[in-house]
């Protein structure tokens, strides 16, 4: 396991900088390189390296540091969603959010029944249809907000109005498409009417605990005024406990852990936070940065891109034509008829297609729960990474630098140079 981790770090790190020199995330390398730890190209040399680096017993140790990473993820995620990024934004984010959600969404779900009968069914948890559609459709809607976020920066976009629209429409997107993942989870793993009933009542009691007892006790307890102010470390403890508490929750709900550590970062007060210790989230990111590589690999461990055969190609073709044509349609056409330029709305189409590692977030939810086989799993992780590579490349085709970017005006000196 030691040795396995070792690889994994070493590894990560040199694909993270190879992405950087092709001015693609460092995320995108950390992927790229626990998919080149598994079958898909480790597994092709002599001699099973796979399973000498991550034998059976140690893949339990494994799994178990890629959900740690992965829950302190979704809490940092919960809590950089900027809800003031909607506030004045209108209808045209509204009508580009929903639509496209809405039209992959919808494609998605109907690619899940054309696929159906090809589906190992012995890997599902279910021989019914629905869980399935509805997940499938989800995973084709989401769009990767921090992945997103850092291309948009990476690209000098921050300071345009529609660098600020997509981050607005992805916050947007991610709340909704966790909802909706929440229901088909729920569908997936309820067993009948009143299992379900009680899944929704137990999901609706946790998120009333959160916004009516948690929050408003961590106001209190972390208010700027109060005579004795509260130390970092206290601070520290009370985040890293009520993440972890609130994704053993959502896990015992029957819901997947993840939901429990998004919805306790969006809790959160941030402004209490940045005011008394704004160190403290930075430090519980940078953790879960640095176990995410040990996700990725795991995630790789599950993914064989040479066992698709023909089958997984048109698999993985359909569903890459579906993701791309669903979201750059529904963004683009809506952005336009909301009175967007045309370099507008192919920017924000291209933009929102990107689903980087969010994606792989809902899709290990989805293999774990059985609404996936492996053969769609790894079609669906080769979209993700499809979508994300091509965001930068197509950005500076379609030359959003010139029509799009807010450059400040030139300041004067004294002597009128410039």
């Amino acid at each position: 396991m030691l040795a396995g981790l070792a690889v994994t770090f070493a590894v990560a790190f040199v694909f993270a900088r190879l992405a950087k020199r092709i001015r693609q995330p460092r995320v995108m390398g950390e992927i790229i390189a626990g998919l080149a730890l598994g079958p898909s190209l480790l597994g092709l040399l002599p001699g099973d390296p796979v399973e000498a680096l991550f034998p059976a017993d140690a893949r339990p140790v494994l799994q178990a540091l890629s959900q740690l990473g992965l829950v302190l993820f979704m809490f940092g995620i919960g809590y950089e969603l900027d809800f003031a990024l909607l506030r004045g934004a209108g209808s045209r984010v509204t009508l580009v959010s929903l639509s496209s959600m809405a039209l992959p969404m919808a494609l998605g779900a109907g690619l899940a029944v054309l696929l159906f009968p090809l589906y190992d069914k012995s890997q599902l948890s279910s021989d019914g249809v629905l869980a399935p559609a509805i997940f499938l459709g989800v995973a084709m809607s989401i769009t990767a907000f921090p992945v997103l976020a850092r291309i948009i920066a990476e690209n000098g976009m921050q300071r345009t109005r529609i660098g600020a629209m997509a981050l607005a429409c992805a916050v947007v997107q991610d709340f909704l498409a966790w909802c909706v993942l929440a229901v088909a989870v729920v569908i997936a793993t309820a067993s009948g009417l009143w299992p379900l009933a009680r899944m929704v009542l137990e999901s609706g009691l946790f998120l009333g605990v959160l916004l009516y007892v948690v929050r408003p006790g961590l106001r209190r307890l972390l208010a700027p005024e109060r005579r004795r102010a509260v130390g970092s470390s206290l601070i520290h403890a009370i985040l890293v406990t009520g993440l972890l508490v609130s994704a053993w929750a959502t896990h015992e709900i029957g819901l997947h852990a993840v939901f429990g550590a998004f919805a306790f970062g969006a809790v959160v007060p941030h402004r209490h936070i940045e005011v008394q210790a704004p160190q403290v989230v930075e430090r519980i990111e940078q953790t879960s940065l640095f176990l995410l590589p040990v996700f990725f690999t795991v995630t790789g461990l599950s993914v064989d891109v040479g066992g698709l055969g023909r089958t997984g190609l048109i698999m993985t073709v359909a569903v890459v034509l579906v993701a791309c044509t669903g979201k750059y349609v529904g963004a683009a056409v809506s952005a336009r008829l909301t009175g967007a330029s045309k370099a507008e709305s192919r920017t924000l189409g291209v933009l929102l297609n990107a689903r980087g590692l969010t994606e792989l977030v809902i899709l290990n939810v989805g293999l774990g729960l059985g609404v996936l086989d492996s053969r769609l799993f790894s079609a669906m992780v080769v979209m993700a990474l499809v979508t994300t590579f091509m965001t930068g490349p197509l950005l500076h085709r379609l030359g959003f630098h010139e029509e799009l970017r807010l450059v400040p005006a030139p300041v004067k000196n004294a002597d009128n140079s410039v």
